[in-house]
Parts: C-alpha cells; sequence; structure tokens
C-alpha cells in the first residue's frame, strides 16, 4: 500500500444522506444504454478538462485509459487462475461468462434491460456506477437541468456518501445478491480487502469536490466516508452472520464471517491469549470493522460508546458460547441496531481537526495496548490512519508531513504480507502513530 498524503483535493462542509435508499444500479427499471453513449469528444471523452463545464468531460478517457474498473476487472476472469477457480467450484460457464463472477467482474443486468448499444465486454461501465441512463441520457446535457433532476430521474447519487457505500461496497465487499463466500475463496478467490475511503483516493479521479460540485451534490468529506464505510460493512457482515440461509454451507456456518487468520496459521504459532476471545479454539467473529467503529462511536457519539462496546462483548460471548445459534443472532442483530442509528449521525456529522486527532490518538492506543492481534483489525486500522493522516495534510494540520508518512510506510509495511503478519511490529509501528495525534 502506497503512501497517499495529499492524494486529492478536497473541499470542507458536510451533506446529509438527502436521496433515501435508491436502488443499486444493477436493480434499477430502465435500460443501460452502454458506455458508446458517453464517449463521444464532446460529451465525456474529451482528451483535456473543460474550463466552461462544471464537470470534466474527459472521465470517459480517464477510466478508459487508467481505471481498472474498465478492462481490467473482466480480464481478469479470462487468466488461469480464474479458469481454475470456475473448474474447482464446478460452474457450467468458464468464469468470463458466469454470474457468479461477472455481476462483480463486469457490469450484468438483466438482458431486458440491456440496450442495443450495450456491451458486456466494457467491464464495470459508467452505468455500473451510476445508474441506466436510458431516463436521463437525454435530459442531463439540458441547459436547464440540476443534479436533484437527473437522480429523479434515475442516476445514481454517487455524491452522497451513503449511497456511494451501498454502491462500492456491494462489489467489494457484497451483498445479498453477490458475496465471496468461504467456498468461493476456497476455491481460489483472493481475500476481499477493502477500505472505501483508500480504495477511492487511490482510484484515478473523475471528479473534482470543487465549489460548483459542492453546490450540486454537497461536500466530500474523507473521514466521513471512512467512518460510514465501516459501518456499512459491519451491517453487511451481521446480516450473513443472522440470515439463516446466507449464514450457513451446508453442515457448516459461513465461515467468511470469521477471522480468517484465526485457522489460517501455522499449528506451531499459539495466537490465542485472553484478550483476544472469550474461549481458546474458538474461531473468532471477524470484527475488524466493529473496532473501527468502536473508536468512531467514541467520537461521534460518547453517551452511546459503552453501551456500543458492550453489545459487541456480548456479540462474542454468545458467537463462543455453547452452540445456541439464536442468541448468537440475537446478539448479532443489537449490534446492527446500534449500528441503525449511528449511521444518519455519520451522514450530517463534519469531521473537524479535533475528531480526526481524537479518532487518530484512539486508533494508536488501541495498537498500543494489544488491540491488533488479528490481521484483519489491523489492515483497516492501517488504512484508517492513512484517511485521517490525509485529510489532516489536506487541511494543513500536520505539523510535519514528512514524520507523517514516514511512520505510515511503517505501518503499511508491518501489514504487507497478511501470512507473515507479526502483531508486535504493528503494535510498535502504530505507536509512532500517537505523537502526529497532538495539535
Amino acid at each position: 500500500m502506497k503512501t497517499f498524503l495529499f492524494a486529492l483535493t478536497a473541499a470542507l462542509g458536510f451533506a446529509t444522506s438527502s436521496w433515501g435508499n435508491p436502488p443499486l444500479p444493477y436493480e434499477a427499471k430502465a435500460k443501460h444504454m452502454g458506455v458508446v453513449t458517453c464517449q463521444s469528444s464532446l460529451c465525456h471523452g474529451s482528451i483535456v478538462s473543460w474550463k466552461s463545464s462544471n464537470v470534466l468531460q474527459n472521465e470517459y478517457v480517464t477510466w478508459s485509459r487508467a481505471d481498472p474498473h474498465a478492462l481490467k476487472a473482466a480480464q481478469v476472469l479470462m487468466n488461469d487462475q480464474s479458469r481454475k477457480i470456475a473448474a474447482n467450484l464446478r460452474l457450467k460457464e468458464p468464469a468470463h461468462q458466469a454470474k457468479i463472477c461477472v455481476d462483480c467482474h463486469g457490469h450484468n443486468p438483466p438482458k431486458e434491460r440491456q440496450g442495443e448499444q450495450f456491451s458486456a465486454a466494457d467491464g464495470v461501465s459508467c452505468e455500473a456506477c451510476h445508474g441506466p441512463a436510458e431516463k436521463w441520457l437525454s435530459t442531463h446535457v439540458q441547459p436547464n437541468a440540476t443534479h436533484a433532476d437527473n437522480v429523479r430521474n434515475g442516476l445514481y447519487p454517487t455524491g452522497d456518501p451513503v449511497a456511494l457505500a451501498r454502491l462500492c461496497l456491494s462489489c467489494h465487499f457484497g451483498n445479498k445478491d453477490k458475496f465471496v463466500t468461504h467456498r468461493i475463496m476456497g476455491a481460489g478467490h483472493p481475500r476481499i480487502t477493502f477500505e472505501l475511503d483508500t480504495f477511492t483516493l487511490t482510484q484515478p479521479p473523475h471528479f473534482v469536490p470543487d465549489a460548483d460540485w459542492v453546490k450540486r451534490k454537497g461536500s466530500w468529506d474523507s473521514v466521513r466516508l471512512w467512518a460510514i464505510g465501516q459501518a456499512l460493512a459491519a451491517q453487511e457482515q451481521l446480516d450473513v452472520f443472522s440470515d439463516s440461509k446466507r449464514g450457513r454451507d451446508r453442515l457448516f456456518p459461513e465461515l467468511v464471517v470469521f477471522d480468517c487468520h484465526a485457522c489460517h496459521h501455522p499449528m506451531s504459532d499459539k495466537r490465542w491469549r485472553p484478550a483476544t476471545g472469550p474461549q481458546p479454539g474458538v474461531v473468532r467473529f471477524n470484527d475488524a470493522n466493529l473496532i473501527m467503529l468502536r473508536q468512531i462511536v467514541r467520537r461521534v457519539d460518547p453517551s452511546a460508546s459503552a453501551d456500543f462496546n458492550e453489545r459487541v462483548r456480548k456479540l462474542h460471548e454468545a458467537v463462543a458460547g455453547d452452540g445456541e445459534a439464536a442468541a448468537a443472532h440475537r446478539a448479532a442483530r443489537a449490534v446492527r441496531e446500534a449500528i441503525d442509528l449511528l449511521i444518519p449521525k455519520l451522514a450530517k456529522r463534519s469531521f473537524n481537526d479535533a475528531d480526526m486527532r481524537a479518532i487518530l490518538a484512539s486508533l494508536a492506543e488501541e495498537g498500543q495496548s494489544g488491540g491488533y492481534r488479528d490481521f484483519a483489525g489491523a489492515e483497516q486500522s492501517a488504512m484508517a490512519v492513512g484517511s485521517v493522516l490525509n485529510y489532516l495534510a489536506r487541511r494543513g494540520a500536520l505539523k510535519d508531513v514528512k514524520a507523517a508518512n514516514a511512520a505510515l510506510d511503517r505501518l503499511f509495511k508491518s501489514i504487507a504480507d497478511d501470512e507473515k503478519y507479526q502483531p508486535e511490529r504493528f503494535q510498535a509501528a502504530i505507536s509512532a502513530v500517537r505523537q502526529l495525534a497532538q495539535p
């Protein structure tokens, strides 16, 4: 993971989640018209950005030349590893034609919603994120068209942080319709690694949240996006765990919701200790996102912090209990209910310097106390530290950016290989972050 301080210029302020709960692009009841309708040099295919436009107009060029969502996401389904995964899963079709693969590695709306110029070969194309263009393609270029008009006509509101998180996580984490299960990973699929703000910052941007963007869509707040991403990822994981169908794989529970490295480490590596689980020998629930949420709740809603921590503790206790699934599912739902109450507060929150320093300090404190014994929690923590430092740097609120970059590099080096992760190395690396939280 590369250091990315100053990776993206962002406006400040706050934006509420004002678009409700719109259908995701693949769920929308309209036709997908195809990339060809966007790629003209007079539309979004300009080689250079237009000074006279409130959008860059070169979005197609950025996507097609630099964004891995374009061709690479689909092309990977043609390689040897994908062919092996398809064979191991005994799929009837090759990976590049199988719905279980193409739903995320491409843009795969139902056949009846594919326009004449739609091409599956385009990969994760414009409408996969911005919604089927049938009802807004012609109207969004009209002189008096507003962003609100476009959204009402079916444009997906990617400027809304909750909607954006739902969209990105639907593939990069999974949802009710598409999810990388333990069985798929067992067949050879890589472990899912994702944090919304980090991955957004490292993608080639095709928008600039300048004053005009803020006026139309609200502001861009990286730390808020990180927090909402953590909340929605935790919700999805709890939903999988609690669902009697999604939470089972025949006789076994769906193991993807548990910590991978609780099992995938050498038998000689005795990792369990009282601080990391209620009982030895019990597969630990993957609480990486919940650990992040603990720091978020602590700052955003201090009065709810003790209750949230207690709900998470009871979840771990129930998962490692006497085998009563109903009790564990009740505990999971209790945590989810707390997150339900948190998300609207996050959507309205404008994170200031004090918030970010407090979150940074609490992340470091958790690490110094040995809270990241599991790799997944350490990985999420490192990306969170990067997001917060990045935002502080852009605001001119870091005294020593060079030192921050060095500390961040050491942190990412300590999680460079999940199979060789050493908690003590990470603990030492994150201790250096504590002093960066000082004003």
